[in-house]
């Protein structure tokens, strides 16, 4: 994740628990699905959770409340980005609603955010934009997706091969099948790739298949609520 531009709080949780490389949204993502279930804040195996890519053909997505931006209101000209989503269903014998939370470690809002909250701060659909940043949305389930993604790092890396931002100290990851990446084929959306419309089939797919689903940014919101 890289910007063409070049201010922090905290919710809930302590988002200083959790692991966050600046431009390495995707890995940062990957490793907070692990460590929400790690710390059953989320379900052990990550089944409340989505992985949500945020891209567009031209690699141009505006975002606010960024901890990158040097701007008052806080907006980013992306690339790509990438952010969990959980779906936390209610308790209390059904009187609790069911809560979306979204896990950003780049925001600047609270930490998690509800999804509706985060849409209308940070994706503002309703700004008027040119067309060019029209903002599309991946959803993979998260169990899908921490099986089969797999980032070598090679888009971080100039012709000449040096770092264009310093990467983690860890080790690249590696999917269960030995692939060694594939970022590529989750950032690469188009409108091609948004269904028509938001639905029960369509929110099944996101269970099965490997990219999941892409959606456009009016049905982010209606998507999560139709989740058999």
């Amino acid at each position: 994740m890289t910007t063409e531009s070049t201010s922090s709080s905290t919710g809930s949780v302590d988002v200083s628990q959790f692991q966050h490389t600046p431009f390495y949204c995707e890995e940062n993502v990957y490793l907070v699905c692990k460590e929400l279930g790690a710390k059953g804040i989320a379900d052990a195996n990550s089944s409340d959770l989505f992985v949500v890519f945020i891209s567009n053909e031209k690699k141009q997505i505006p975002l606010w409340h960024q901890k990158a931006s040097n701007r008052a209101d806080g907006v980013v000209l992306w690339d790509y980005h990438v952010i969990c989503v959980q779906r936390k269903l209610g308790g209390g014998g059904g009187d609790s609603p069911t809560q979306y939370l979204v896990w950003d470690l780049d925001s600047t809002l609270s930490f998690p955010c509800g999804l509706g909250s985060y849409v209308a701060e940070t994706i503002r659909p309703t700004f008027q934009t040119f067309s060019e940043f029209q903002r599309y949305f991946r959803i993979v389930h998260a169990p899908i997706f921490l099986r089969s993604f797999a980032s070598d790092r090679r888009h971080m890396k100039d012709p000449l091969g040096e770092w264009l931002h310093q990467p983690p100290e860890y080790e690249p990851i590696v999917s269960e099948d030995g692939t060694v990446h594939n970022l590529n084929d989750y950032f690469n959306i188009s409108a091609t790739d948004v269904v028509k419309e938001a639905s029960y089939d369509m929110s099944n797919a996101v269970f099965t298949e490997k990219l999941g689903v892409v959606v456009g940014e009016n049905q982010l919101e209606e998507f999560f609520t139709q989740i058999p």
